[in-house]
């Protein structure tokens, strides 16, 4: 089979199942694996497909983005493990920022006996840190009915009065060469703002988020640490940290 035939097959099998195993690439094209490897590859370079553990998926359109609950049960417990991690690197009186991030949001549990001020624009963060009495401040401005994040121009005026020790934000992408995305430019706005804002900035990713590519960048790697999960591809963290700082939860 040549090469051209080898990717259309490929491709057609990703839009019938979305996500493909190696093994399966290899029985319908009768290739080795070195080669559908190597498919893969070209293909994700191409921006084609994006490969995941053991296989490939296809590439999440750029534009829609989950609702709030959606983006809170899936990987559920990856993200609890990410927000316990990055509790961990921040110090007793700090003041942070969490944003909207469903990962983010599961920080708040840990950061009860660590003293610290905290500035949020995600409406579903307010009643969690008040039930665990941390000092809480709301940037305000218009509220996305997707993520319940204040975004607009307010939430950046209201940014402007604060200045963090650390920020901790979510993404739906983050790619090598092409940055840190989001779907909305306003939200993406918001978080790129927020982060000129802080002494360090920390990116909460699961496996999920590494090679898409949403629509609107907010930030390159290199401006951020990124704290992610043992899920995540081991080649996929080699490739990152020679371009930025990647922690994995132990």
């Amino acid at each position: 089979m040549l090469t051209e035939e080898r990717y259309q097959l490929i491709l057609s099998l990703l839009h019938e199942k979305e996500i493909v195993k190696l093994q399966e690439f290899v029985e319908a094209t009768n290739a080795s694996e070195s080669t559908i490897r190597r498919d893969l590859t070209d293909l994700e370079k191409a921006n084609k497909l994006k490969r995941v553990h053991g296989g490939a998926s296809l590439i999440k359109k750029r534009l829609i983005e989950p609702t709030l609950d959606e983006k809170t049960v899936k990987n559920n417990q990856e993200k609890i493990e990410i927000a316990r991690y990055a509790s961990q690197f921040i110090e007793k009186g700090e003041s942070i920022y969490l944003d909207a991030g469903t990962t983010v949001t599961e920080m708040i549990p840990f950061l009860r006996e660590k003293e610290v001020v905290v500035v949020t624009n995600a409406i579903n963060n307010i009643n969690s840190l008040v039930e665990h009495g941390i000092e809480t401040h709301v940037i305000g401005g218009f509220v996305k009915s997707k993520t319940k994040a204040f975004v607009g121009r307010a939430a950046i005026q209201g940014l402007e009065s604060f200045r963090f020790d650390k920020v901790f934000l979510g993404a739906n992408g983050i790619h090598i060469d092409y940055g840190i995305t989001t779907p909305d430019p306003q939200e993406a706005f918001v978080k790129e703002f927020a982060l000129r804002r802080a002494q360090q900035a920390f990116l909460l990713v699961d496996h999920t988020k590494f090679g898409e590519i949403s629509f609107a960048k907010f930030a390159d790697i290199e401006q951020v640490t990124i704290l992610t999960s043992s899920s995540v591809d081991k080649e996929i963290v080699k490739a990152y940290k020679k371009r930025t700082e990647i922690k994995v939860v132990d």
